[in-house]
């Protein structure tokens, strides 16, 4: 085989190849699947689309307790639906009924306190000091008449002058005696002073307030709910501690109205001028194919902020600034489950879509 000949069969071969290889690449690129569209806000069309979150009507509520201690009970579980006022958990508080307790018990003995100063004394008291006074002015009236007989010996050279005198002393003694039982009588016959009174009368506001206080406390070993609503997350148990701290929220619960879903939208800063309360929008997800549960825009936010929704696509922009714009999803939605990520389409007013739904 001549040199020429085995050339000619090497180019033959090399441009077989190339078009084997050309041909396989334009297999691949017409089976590729479409990369997948980043969810950031944008333009769609007609549409402006962007990424969600479902959250309750009544957002997220985390429940925590006002007080730090040891959890004695939380009474539900999650998903399980809950009423305004609702006790949902209780912290260890025997301590604490033992102070309402004793303030219950400051009231009552200064309220009794209080009874006797505006009362006064008993019938009893009064007869007995009256009986006192009595005794004594009979006793002084004797010591009186001895006196007088005592003066009229003296004077009549009968007796010793130290004799007379003596029995003046008695009768000076006696008298005095009968003037104390007086003063006595009189000071448990008489009405209370108005500076004894005002005084125990603000021991018993005082006590009154502690019991309010101790009362409080108490109150706050209950954790209640403050709307109607359901138990999304529970993040404590029966015998777990919980803490109050400003710098480390510590929930013992998660809570929202379900009654009505909504969806905090993503709208990038370029489409905010397109986005008005009142148009037309629907949502998707993964988990449910292509349905589509539609709604409406009920808000726009005021400022512009960082995102809150991240998609996981590499592509995506983390240093946007986006407007949070809510949709409120009609009852369709109720099925959607609180947190999951969407994807949010609005419906700018006279687009084809709005009309076509």
């Amino acid at each position: 085989m001549s040199k020429r000949t085995v050339i000619l069969i090497g180019a033959a071969a090399f441009i077989v190849a190339i078009s084997i290889t050309i041909a396989a690449t334009h297999s691949r690129a017409g089976s590729a699947p479409a990369p997948v569209a980043d969810t950031q806000s944008r333009a769609v069309g007609n549409l402006i689309a962007g990424p969600g979150r479902i959250e309750p009507l009544s957002e997220n509520i985390k429940i925590g307790s006002e007080l730090s201690g040891k959890l004695k009970s939380v009474n539900v579980e999650e998903g399980d639906s809950i009423r305004r006022g609702q006790v949902l958990a209780v912290l260890e508080n025997a301590d604490y009924l033992a102070e309402v307790k004793s303030a219950e018990a400051q009231v009552n003995a200064k309220d009794a306190a209080l009874r006797k100063v505006v009362n006064g004394a008993r019938g009893q008291e009064r007869a007995e000091a009256w009986s006192t006074v009595d005794e004594a002015r009979a006793v002084m009236e004797n010591a009186r008449s001895e006196k007088e007989r005592r003066e009229k010996l003296f004077a009549a050279g009968v007796i010793s002058k130290e004799e007379q005198e003596r029995y003046a002393r008695e009768y000076d003694v006696d008298k005095a005696k009968y003037q104390e039982a007086s003063e006595h009588h009189s000071l448990v016959d008489d009405h209370a002073r108005e500076e004894d009174q005002s005084l125990a009368e603000a021991e018993l506001q005082l006590a009154k307030a502690q019991l309010q206080e101790a009362q409080a406390r108490y109150e706050k070993t209950f954790i209640r709910s403050p709307i109607d609503g359901t138990v999304l997350r529970k993040h404590h148990r029966n015998g777990e501690s919980v803490s109050n701290s400003a710098t480390a929220p510590d929930p013992v619960l998660t809570i929202g109205d379900k009654k009505v879903l909504r969806v905090r939208v993503d709208v990038d800063e370029t489409d905010v001028s397109k986005v008005q309360v009142g148009q037309k929008a629907y949502v998707t997800a993964d988990a449910f194919g292509k349905q589509k549960f539609w709604g409406q825009v009920v808000r726009v936010g005021e400022q512009l902020g960082p995102k809150n929704v991240r998609t996981d696509e590499p592509t995506e922009r983390v240093d946007q600034k986006i407007l949070e714009t809510l949709i409120e999803l009609d009852s369709t939605g109720t099925q959607l489950p609180v947190g999951l990520r969407v994807d949010a389409f609005i419906v700018p007013e006279g687009s084809e879509v709005a009309s076509a739904r």
